[in-house]
């Protein structure tokens, strides 16, 4: 009732799991990941200790193909399993067990691991694993996300549309330095989730992502009087508190301002202008 890929980047900096189904909130179930240790996707009858188990194994030092042997080793439930794993190097597995509905089954490949189960056919996993394969340029989420839309678009899930989530574990951390949690994305009910998470993951590099050095402005002259009129417009008298209230505070630099920020200021300075 589910397809999802379970990968790590060519330079090992991130790693995680794109997945979609005909399933409530299918993100609070399927994915598992940690930086420096791997990524998993339980599903068909998801045994959901297999994340965190799965991801213990894994800190030891166990590959992607001794894990899922362990995993299925302690579980009679095994032959109505599914699951994907891929570990820190990028070695990768997935199982399919002989209950799972038709048509069920998966592909491995160097960082990835691609599986599904009560899909349209064998093209669905086929569409995912060739939009990964040209993919290569493009950043994780992106490329993982790219493969899930090829999925959907083959046919997915035969029963259905109704959730999707993208998790992304990565050196560079999300919201708190220290914390390897780059991307959280779920759609947990929707009619085109693949293509709702598409747009949450826009929005999520324009709230998280960091400013490009090319894309900071100097806070001087003309610019910074533009900016505080913009800020008196909007009720705020300085950028910190604005930015803040808007979730943008991690673009902000000290005396300076990112182009993507100052749009969204302007915006912001416009809507408030009275009609």
């Amino acid at each position: 009732m589910t397809f999802s890929i379970v990968a790590r980047s060519a330079d090992g900096r991130s790693a995680g799991v794109a997945v979609a189904s005909k399933f409530l909130a299918v993100g609070s179930a399927v994915p598992a990941a940690r930086y420096g240790v791997g990524a998993i996707a339980t599903q068909a009858f998801a045994n959901t200790l297999y994340k965190r188990n799965g991801l213990a194994l894994l800190a030891e030092g166990r590959s992607a193909d001794e894990t899922v042997a362990a995993l299925l080793g302690r579980d009679e439930g095994r032959e109505s399993r599914q699951v994907g794993v891929v570990d820190a190097v990028g070695r990768a597995a997935t199982w399919t067990g002989t209950e799972c509905m038709d048509w069920a089954g998966g592909v491995t490949g160097d960082g990835y691991a691609i599986q599904g189960n009560i899909l349209t056919g064998a093209e669905v996993v086929t569409a995912m694993e060739q939009a990964w394969l040209v993919g290569a340029s493009r950043p994780l989420p992106e490329r993982m996300l790219g493969a899930l839309a090829a999925g959907d678009r083959a046919g997915g899930d035969q029963r259905g549309r109704q959730s999707a989530a993208l998790l992304v574990v990565a050196d560079s951390g999300g919201y708190t330095p220290g914390d390897d949690l780059a991307c959280d994305l779920r759609v947990d009910d929707h009619g085109d989730p693949v293509t709702e998470l598409a747009r949450l993951l826009d929005l999520h590099h324009g709230y998280f992502d960091a400013p490009a050095e090319d894309q900071l402005l100097a806070l001087e002259g003309e610019l910074a009087a533009e900016v505080a009129r913009l800020l008196t417009a909007v009720g705020h008298d300085d950028l910190d508190s604005w930015a803040g209230v808007e979730n943008y505070e991690l673009r902000v630099r000290p005396g300076r301002i990112d182009t993507f920020v100052l749009e969204r200021l302007r915006e912001a300075a416009e809507a408030a202008v009275p009609r």
